[in-house]
C-alpha cells in the first residue's frame, strides 16, 4: 500500500520548492530539517506532498489535543484510502497518583477514559502492526509508556473461513487478550458466545465481529453493525479470507514470562521492605507489603490489575533506567516490518512542541519519588514514564520541525545537521500579504482603538484585541458593550474549552464583531473574517510579548486582504523590533513575489470546519430493523404492547447503545427521546 494524497490543489508559490528541498533531505536520511512557513501559506498540505513523495510512515507532533484534531481531519481528507490515525491522552480528566509529605495525604488516581479516544488510540497500534502506509497524528502524550509492540504482535489472533479451530479455543484466546466475556449487553471490549456463534466487540472499531463454527471448524465470519446486527456488506475478511483480532488493552501480560514476572516483583518487594525496615520505617514497610501483595494476587487471579503500567518494566524484560516502550518503538517496528528505511517525525509548531518534550520527564519522576519513598510504589515506578528529551531524540532519526516562528535550537540543528537544510514557505496561495504594522502611543489608546473598532464593524469585518491580564480583557469588554454598544465577547482561560471553541465560531459568523483576548489566539486559529489585530501594552517583556508571541499573534490578521496590526506602546521594545523587522521582511517576499507573477491578493471564503464532537441537532434517527418488522417509521411509533418480552429486552438493550452514542455526539434531543422510549418499553 502507497500514500497516494488526494486533493482538487496544485503545489504553487514557493511549496514546489519546500516540497524538492525538504523531501531530497529527508530521502537521504538527513536527521534534522526546517519549514519556515507563515500562516495560511499552506504548511500542512506541504508535508502531505512530502510523505506522498518520501513514502515513509509518518508521526505528526503537536502541543494539544485540538490542533491535533484539526490535522487528523485534513491529513485524513488528503490521504482517505491510508491509514490516518489520532493518537492523544484518553483522559477526559486525569488526577494522577501522589502523596504530599508536608500534609501526609495521599490522592489516589483518579481518570475518567474517554472510550471513543481509546478506541483511536487501539487503532493506532493496529494500524502500525498491520500497514505500511500509516499517518499517526499525536500530542506530546505519545513519548509516554504504552507496552511492547512485540508483545502486541505475539497476541495478534489470525482467524480464517474453514480454519480448524474450536470454539473453546477461541473463546479462551479472546480472555488472553483482555476482552471481557458477557451474558447480556454487548458492548467495546467484549463477547459473548451464543451457541455455536461467538460474537465480539473490538476495542478499536465500531463493528461485531459474528464468527460461526461447525464442530472444529470456523465455518463463517460475518462483521456486523453494533447497534441494529446487521451485516455490513463493505467490510469483513480480506481477500484471502483472514480477519485479524488484536488485543483490547495496549499493556498485556505474556503467560509465559508472567511467572517470572511476579517472581522478580516479590524479590523488589523484599528488599524494598528490608530497606524500610532497616531505615525504620515500619509504616511505610507495612503499606508496600499490602499495596504490592493485593496487587500481585490479581495478576495471578485474572493477569490484570488496576495501575499495571506500574510494572511494565518486569514484563518487558527491562533493565532499571532503561527508556520504556512508546509509540515510537512501534513505528520502529512498523519500518522494520514494512522494509522502510525508517519513519519520518513532524513537529508541528515546533517552538512550543519541542519545550513540552523537554519538560515531560522531570516532573514526573518528582511525583514518583514521593511516591515510592513514602511505600505507596516500587522502585520500578520510576520507569513507568515518559522518554528523556535525548531518548526522544535518538528515537525519532528522521525530524521535519515546522512553525512560523521556529526558535534558535531547532535551526541550529537544521543548519549544523549533514545536510544543512531550511525551506522557507512565504508565499500564500492567495498571494494575501503579512500585515501592516503601525505603533501607537499607550496615551489615549482606548479611544484611538475605539474608533477602529468600529471603522472595521461597519465593513463587516472583525477585530482582535490582546491584553495583558484577564481583568483588563473583562473591562475592556464591558467597556465596549456598555459605552459603545458594540458587539464584544472576551477570551480566556477561565472560559471552558468547548465554548472557546463556541465564542470563535461565532466570531466569524457575525454573531459579534469583536474579541478580546490575553494569550490563546495564537497558535492553530484560522479567522479570514478578522481584518484588524491589535496589541495593548506591546513594550512589556515577557511571555506574552516575545518575538514569536508577537509574531504569531500578528500572523492572526493575515487572512484578509485588508489585514493591519496596531501595537500600542510607550516605547519600542527588543521584541517588537525583531518582530517588526521580520514581519516587514516577509510582507515584502511577498509583495515581489506578486508583482513578478501578476498575482492580486483575494481574501478567502473559507467554511467553518465541522469539530471531532459536535452537538448535531438535525441528524436522522439511525434505521432500527424492529421498526420496519412493524410498520414503525419511528422511534415514537413504538407500541410495547406489540412486542413479546425477548424482544422488548432487546430493543431496549439496542436503544440504550443508540442514546449512548447520540450524547456522546452532543445530541441530546436524541437521547432523550432514546430515553424516554426505553421507560415505556419498561
Amino acid at each position: 500500500m502507497k500514500f497516494k494524497l488526494e486533493s482538487s490543489f496544485q503545489p504553487t508559490g514557493d511549496q514546489p520548492s519546500a516540497i524538492e528541498k525538504l523531501s531530497t533531505a529527508i530521502d537521504q536520511q538527513n536527521p534534522h530539517q526546517t519549514l519556515v512557513g507563515v500562516t495560511g501559506s499552506g504548511k500542512t498540505y506541504t508535508i502531505a506532498n512530502i510523505i506522498q513523495k518520501t513514502q515513509l510512515p509518518t508521526l505528526v507532533m503537536c502541543h494539544n489535543k485540538t490542533l491535533a484534531s484539526q490535522l487528523y481531519q485534513e491529513f485524513r481528507d488528503f490521504f482517505p484510502h491510508n491509514a490516518v490515525s489520532y493518537f492523544v491522552s484518553y483522559y477526559d480528566y486525569y488526577q494522577p497518583e501522589a502523596y504530599i509529605p508536608q500534609t501526609d495525604t495521599y490522592i489516589e488516581k483518579e481518570a475518567d477514559i474517554n472510550p471513543e479516544i481509546d478506541k483511536f488510540r487501539l487503532s493506532t497500534t493496529a494500524n502500525l502492526l498491520t500497514r505500511p502506509d500509516t499517518i499517526v497524528v499525536a500530542s506530546v502524550s505519545c513519548i509516554y509508556n504504552i507496552g511492547s509492540p512485540v508483545d502486541q504482535e505475539k497476541n495478534l489472533l489470525p482467524l480464517a473461513k474453514g480454519q480448524i479451530i474450536s470454539r473453546d479455543t477461541v473463546l479462551m484466546r479472546l480472555s488472553d487478550l483482555q476482552y471481557t466475556r458477557t451474558n447480556s449487553e454487548l458492548t467495546r471490549g467484549m463477547f459473548r458466545a451464543v451457541g455455536n456463534t461467538v460474537q465480539l466487540y473490538p476495542s478499536y472499531k465500531d463493528l461485531v465481529i459474528s464468527m460461526t463454527f461447525d464442530g472444529t471448524t470456523l465455518s463463517n465470519i460475518e462483521i456486523l453493525d453494533p447497534y441494529n446486527f446487521t451485516k455490513i456488506e463493505d467490510e469483513g475478511p480480506d481477500s484471502t479470507g483472514f480477519i485479524t483480532i488484536h488485543p483490547a488493552k495496549l499493556f498485556l501480560t505474556n503467560p509465559k514470562t508472567q511467572g517470572e514476572a511476579i517472581v522478580n516483583i516479590r524479590r523488589d518487594l523484599e528488599l524494598q521492605i528490608k530497606n524500610f525496615k532497616d531505615a525504620g520505617k515500619i509504616i511505610e514497610a507495612h503499606r508496600l507489603e499490602q499495596k504490592v501483595n493485593y496487587d500481585l494476587s490479581m495478576l495471578e487471579e485474572v493477569g490484570y490489575v488496576s495501575g499495571i503500567e506500574n510494572y511494565s518494566r518486569y514484563f518487558d524484560g527491562r533493565q532499571p533506567g532503561s527508556a520504556p516502550y512508546s509509540l515510537l518503538e512501534y513505528f520502529h517496528h512498523n519500518a522494520k516490518k514494512f522494509n522502510k528505511p525508517g519513519f519520518l517525525t513532524v513537529i508541528d509548531e515546533s517552538h512550543i512542541s519541542l519545550p513540552q518534550v523537554r519538560g515531560m520527564y522531570n516532573g514526573d519522576q518528582a511525583r514518583k519519588d514521593n511516591l515510592i519513598n513514602f511505600g505507596f510504589r516500587l522502585p520500578s515506578a520510576k520507569d513507568n514514564r515518559p522518554l528523556t528529551y535525548t531518548e526522544w531524540q535518538s528515537r525519532t532519526p528522521i525530524k521535519l520541525y515546522c512553525s512560523a516562528t521556529p526558535s534558535e535550537h531547532e535551526l541550529s540543528l537544521s543548519y549544523g545537521s549533514k545536510i544543512p537544510t531550511v525551506a522557507e514557505q512565504m508565499i500564500r496561495p492567495t498571494g494575501l500579504l503579512d500585515p501592516a504594522v503601525t505603533v501607537f502611543p499607550a496615551i489615549g489608546q482606548i479611544d484611538h482603538l475605539t474608533q477602529e473598532v468600529i471603522k472595521r464593524t461597519a465593513k463587516g469585518e472583525r477585530t482582535l484585541i490582546l491584553t495583558m491580564t484577564k481583568r483588563m480583557a473583562e473591562d475592556l469588554s464591558d467597556h465596549l458593550k456598555e459605552k459603545f454598544h458594540l458587539k464584544v465577547e472576551y477570551l480566556h482561560s477561565d472560559i471552558h474549552t468547548l465554548d472557546r471553541a463556541d465564542i470563535l465560531d461565532k466570531l466569524r459568523l457575525g454573531d459579534f464583531d469583536c474579541l478580546v483576548g490575553i494569550n490563546l489566539l495564537r497558535e492553530g486559529l484560522d479567522l479570514p473574517e478578522v481584518s484588524l489585530v491589535a496589541i495593548l501594552d506591546a513594550d512589556k517583556e515577557g511571555f506574552l510579548r516575545t518575538p514569536t508571541a508577537l509574531i504569531q499573534t500578528m500572523g492572526r490578521a493575515a487572512r484578509h486582504v485588508n489585514g493591519e496590526v496596531y501595537l500600542y506602546a510607550d516605547k519600542t521594545s527588543k521584541s517588537m523590533n525583531i518582530a517588526i523587522d521580520e514581519t516587514l521582511r516577509r510582507r515584502k517576499i511577498q509583495m515581489d513575489y506578486n508583482v513578478a507573477h501578476g498575482i492580486t491578493p483575494t481574501g478567502i471564503n473559507k467554511p467553518i470546519r465541522e469539530r471531532l464532537m459536535k452537538r448535531d441537532m438535525s441528524a436522522p434517527t439511525p434505521r432500527i430493523k424492529e421498526l420496519a418488522e412493524h410498520g414503525w417509521s419511528e422511534i415514537d411509533d413504538i407500541n410495547p404492547e406489540a412486542l413479546t418480552p425477548q424482544k422488548k429486552k432487546l430493543l431496549v438493550i439496542k436503544l440504550k447503545k443508540m442514546m449512548n452514542q447520540a450524547a456522546n455526539s452532543w445530541n441530546f434531543e436524541l437521547a432523550v427521546r432514546y430515553r424516554d422510549t426505553i421507560k415505556k418499553l419498561q
